[in-house]
């Protein structure tokens, strides 16, 4: 059954405590407090090292059966080695994540701002390397990309597009790509323009007609994907938890109030 799973790009954050996080929370009980309020995480501390195996069945025990954890490829690949002579170190990674089981969702291909088409060559060799028991997606970062001959790169391999609300390419040009699957999921990033937010407390912006209009994509796409997964940055207005359920609201799904979180009964 298709689905929409909206959540958040991490969820250790100290500044959360109090807004979302009841007072008094200890750093070691965010994931499973979070997990009650959303079904899915974006997880950026893979982009910088492979996980250990203990942090990451440790991930998996703390929250309940049905979450999803979507994990950034290392860096080390994306932007070190740029997608070269990296196929010993995706399979490492890969088989980290599968300690996840049934908890491991899309893997995101976050490609730096200077990987340019032009790098063409290095993508279409590292695609044939992906599993297809994985999904994954590819973020590029300069607009050249988006064109028809990627977008049949990508669907040959059966990798989605990220489409990302950012400051980097414009959100029209997202949302007219939108309908154009190259995977039967679809992955959407909202990180805003404003990278200079650092207090991740509280809304600072008002994002509601941004949110507005990818809200009628999101349901669009959806009639089109199997699973449509996105996730809201903190510079996006300065809360995500707070952006997340707005998202959540618009699409007609219901989202907990903070204030129940504490309160819930465990779900594992």
């Amino acid at each position: 059954m298709a689905s929409i799973r909206i959540g958040t790009q991490g969820w250790n954050y100290d500044a959360w405590v109090g807004p979302f996080y009841p007072d008094g929370t200890r750093a070691a009980d965010y994931l499973s407090l979070y997990a009650r309020a959303f079904d899915t995480v974006e997880v950026d501390s893979t982009f910088y090292a492979i996980p250990a195996s203990n942090v990451i069945r440790g991930w998996a025990a703390r929250t309940p059966e049905h979450f999803l954890f979507a994990l950034k490829l290392p860096q080390e690949i994306t932007h070190e080695k740029r997608l070269r002579n990296s196929e010993e170190l995706t399979e490492q990674f890969l088989d980290r994540a599968r300690e996840l089981g049934h908890k491991l969702g899309p893997v995101l291909i976050q490609l730096g701002p200077d990987f340019g088409p032009a790098e063409l060559p290095a993508l279409a060799a590292y695609l044939p390397l992906l599993p297809r028991d994985i999904q994954f997606a590819v973020e590029f970062r300069q607009r050249g990309w988006l064109n028809d001959g990627v977008l049949a790169l990508l669907a040959e391999y059966g990798v989605a597009l990220a489409l990302t609300d950012a400051r980097w390419i414009p959100r029209r040009t997202f949302l007219q790509r939108s309908q154009c699957l190259s995977a039967d999921v679809s992955y959407i990033r909202w990180m805003g323009p404003d990278r200079d937010i650092v207090d991740y407390s509280r809304l600072q912006f008002d994002r509601t007609r941004e949110l507005e209009q990818w809200s009628e994509g999101l349901l669009m796409l959806l009639q089109k994907a199997m699973a449509v997964y996105g996730y809201v940055n903190n510079h996006f207005a300065g809360h995500s938890p707070a952006s997340a359920r707005q998202i959540q609201r618009l699409i007609g799904q219901a989202p907990v109030d903070p204030k129940d979180i504490g309160e819930q009964i465990s779900f594992f």
